[in-house]
């Protein structure tokens, strides 16, 4: 019979891609992981590892393995929820990752609620984009993600994570200057500098997409994953940006003010608005706290975004 621990073991190398990793998330040695992967593998009587250059990849034989431990694992999560559902009170700890506007306009509404209902459960926050939360909720870091989805960027969905909307924060351009100016198309500030997130990210290749629709390249001259730092650039004039509704209930009025403060245009059908959802592993939505986070923070998006929709 396999090794729970050490079929984990394999499972973390897949979703974290080095021996280094593992031993740092688990906090073993790296020799100690070799050598339990090692074990594994007698245990198998089959090669699960093979050497790309410095590092491993797992053989056909270990992705057997590992989606098995996927399965024995969600079994376990489904154990765990049972168990705290038999409870009377919620406790614990409650692991979340939110991207920067949810956890500025959704998160401490819903911490507030929660610790009215359940002042024994300790909530555990990270502001981190689901670029890195995503894979990171797949290698049990966190138990719950806030997301989002831009238009047009929906990929393959993973069969083991589980997903449920939040609501949908719609997005408009953002003109340089003070409100209630002239509010043109994209097309007339081609020639404008842009401020936009990093490369790479879903949010930057949505906006490309959008300008390069309208007939011409963006000049991105600033970049920042900081949202508040579009919205000031745009303010002063200094450059366009493209914001969501979400951003004027970001922060109190010092740092993000309740209403535009700059002039907005609508976006075409079918670009005005991003996806905001929560995802946990398969078989982790049955435990009462993360039920209790969905549900505040359901309430605390119906409250910031019903007055914000068109």
């Amino acid at each position: 019979m396999y090794d729970l621990r050490r079929l984990r073991l394999l499972r973390e190398l897949k979703h974290r891609g080095t021996l280094a990793a593992v031993a740092a998330a688990l906090s073993y040695s790296p020799s100690s992981v070799s050598q339990q992967l090692a074990q594994l593998e007698a245990e198998a009587g089959v090669p699960l590892l093979e050497p790309v250059g410095r590092r491993v990849r797992l053989t056909a034989q270990a992705e057997i393995l590992v989606a098995h431990t996927e399965a024995l694992l969600e079994r376990m999560e489904r154990a765990e929820a049972d168990i705290a559902a038999s409870l009377t009170e919620l406790t614990g700890t409650l692991r979340v990752a939110a991207f920067q506007t949810a956890a500025l306009a959704l998160v401490p509404a819903a911490l507030t609620s929660l610790r009215a209902a359940h002042p024994r459960l300790r909530v555990h926050v990270t502001q981190l984009e689901p670029e890195a939360a995503l894979p990171a909720l797949l290698a049990r870091d966190f138990d719950l993600v806030v997301a989002e989805e831009y238009p047009g960027g929906a990929g393959p969905r993973s069969d083991v994570l589980e997903r449920q909307e939040l609501c949908r924060d719609p997005l408009r351009l953002a003109v340089p200057g003070p409100a209630g100016e002239p509010d043109p198309d994209p097309r007339s500030l081609s020639g404008h500098p842009w401020v936009m997130e990093p490369e790479g990210t879903a949010a930057r290749r949505w906006a490309t997409t959008v300008c390069r629709e309208a007939g011409f390249e963006p000049d991105v001259r600033y970049e920042s994953a900081d949202l508040l730092v579009h919205l000031r650039l745009a303010e002063r004039g200094l450059a366009a940006a493209f914001l969501p509704d979400l951003v004027w209930g970001a922060g109190p009025r010092s740092v993000a003010p309740a209403t535009p403060t700059v002039a907005l245009r609508d976006l075409p059908p079918g670009l005005g608005a991003r996806r905001i959802f929560t995802v946990v592993r398969r078989g982790g939505g049955g435990r009462p706290a993360v039920t209790a986070a969905r549900q505040a923070l359901r309430e605390a998006a119906r409250m910031a975004v019903a007055p914000l929709l068109p």
